[in-house]
């Protein structure tokens, strides 16, 4: 059975411009390998890089237990991290960037050399990394009600949407990746504790992963991208207005915030004034 790959690439790419969400693609690609699950990802990337966007990074998603509950599968995923996606610490997050988004709290390996699979290993990985930063990672789902399968997730950039990074850089021997403690905290209250080993047994376990996964698809991890390896917790849904703060034993803390329209159109004005 053929599959239309460029029409799902087509009707992601119209939630994304029109904030509306789709049905999802499990149904029509029931007997479809995940290979063409990461096709119509990459048409996605293709379309936004012809238009000005700049790959960045990548993201491996579902590396946690809690996290494959959640979406109920059993095997990790992983995504484009593309310039656009970036946001300032502090710097409120535009009302409607998003349509439907949840946060969760990470660290981000920094490259200072390019790491390409197949074959790599934990030490090549630990050599290949620059440094660490505490990190927020804000998904998102175009697909209704979040409604996911694997097939979905992986269709959908493995639901990426926004990276807030923190800016307190630790070398990766500094610090123990598999036992730091992380606290989230969500408009001042804890809503979460996590662990590093919730990634995988250790967040550098999951690099290895995504290394040795691209690289067989023509695809290598460059000196200054940024990887998020996986979330320590549950993802938690976001409204406008709320603060989000994340601190990691070691590594300092993370804050984004989501804007308010009113608020938003309020500095419009002042800014006229």
């Amino acid at each position: 059975m053929s599959h239309d790959i460029q029409g799902a690439a087509d009707r992601l790419l119209e939630a994304y411009r029109t904030g509306q969400p789709i049905d999802p693609l499990t149904p029509e690609f029931a007997d479809a390998p995940l290979e063409a699950a990461y096709r119509i990802q990459q048409t996605q990337v293709d379309v936004w890089v012809a238009g000005g966007d700049v790959v960045r990074g990548h993201k491996v998603g579902l590396s946690s237990k809690a996290m494959q509950r959640m979406a109920g599968v059993n095997q990790p995923d992983f995504g484009h991290l593309t310039q656009s996606m970036f946001h300032l610490e502090h710097a409120p997050i535009p009302d409607g960037t998003y349509i439907q988004p949840r946060v969760e709290p990470e660290i981000a390996f920094v490259l200072g050399k390019p790491l390409e699979g197949p074959g790599v290993t934990v030490a090549d990985a630990v050599r290949a990394v620059d440094f660490v930063l505490p990190a927020l990672e804000i998904i998102d789902s175009r697909v209704k009600d979040w409604k996911i399968g694997i097939f979905d997730t992986i269709s959908d950039n493995a639901s990426s949407g926004g990276v807030v990074l923190g800016s307190h850089p630790v070398g990766v021997t500094d610090v123990d990746l598999r036992m730091f403690g992380c606290n989230l905290h969500i408009n001042g209250e804890l809503v979460a504790t996590g662990a590093g080993g919730a990634v995988l047994g250790s967040p550098i376990n999951s690099l290895v992963w995504l290394a040795n996964t691209i690289g067989p698809l023509g695809v290598r991890l460059e000196a200054g991208h940024v990887v998020l390896p996986g979330s320590f917790t549950k993802a938690f849904p976001l409204a406008p207005g709320d603060s989000i703060a994340s601190t990691l034993g070691g590594l300092g803390s993370v804050t984004a915030v989501m804007g308010r329209a009113d608020t938003e159109s309020d500095a419009a004005e002042e800014g006229k004034a």
